[in-house]
C-alpha cells in the first residue's frame, strides 16, 4: 500500500487531477501536454515540484486559477489534513 508520505501524494495528485477534469478534459490534456514538453514531467511529479504546476496552469486558466486552487483546497481539506500539503498549496497559491 506505500508509505504514508506516498498516499498523501497520490491524494493530492488525484484530487488536483479530478478539479481539473470537472472543469474541462481539453484544458486537462492541454495542462498534461504542457508540463510533458515545458518540464518533460507529469502531474505526478509536480507533487516535488509545485512551481511546474503553478506556471501551467496559471498559463492554461489564466483568471480561472485561483478559483481552480480554492476549489483543490477544499477536496485536500476534505480528504486529509497535514503539514505537507500545506507547503504544497502555499507554493501553489504564490
Amino acid at each position: 500500500m506505500g508509505s504514508l508520505a506516498e498516499q498523501h501524494k497520490k491524494a493530492v495528485i488525484s484530487c488536483i487531477e479530478l478539479v481539473l477534469m470537472r472543469r474541462s478534459n481539453t484544458l486537462y490534456n492541454l495542462v498534461v501536454a504542457k508540463l510533458g514538453s515545458h518540464y518533460n514531467c507529469t502531474i505526478m511529479d509536480c507533487y516535488e515540484h509545485p512551481e511546474y504546476l503553478r506556471t501551467i496552469l496559471k498559463d492554461v486558466y489564466k483568471d480561472d486559477y485561483h478559483s481552480i486552487i480554492d476549489e483543490i483546497r477544499l477536496h485536500l481539506d476534505e480528504l486529509v489534513n497535514v503539514q505537507e500539503i500545506a507547503s504544497f498549496l502555499k507554493i501553489m497559491q504564490s
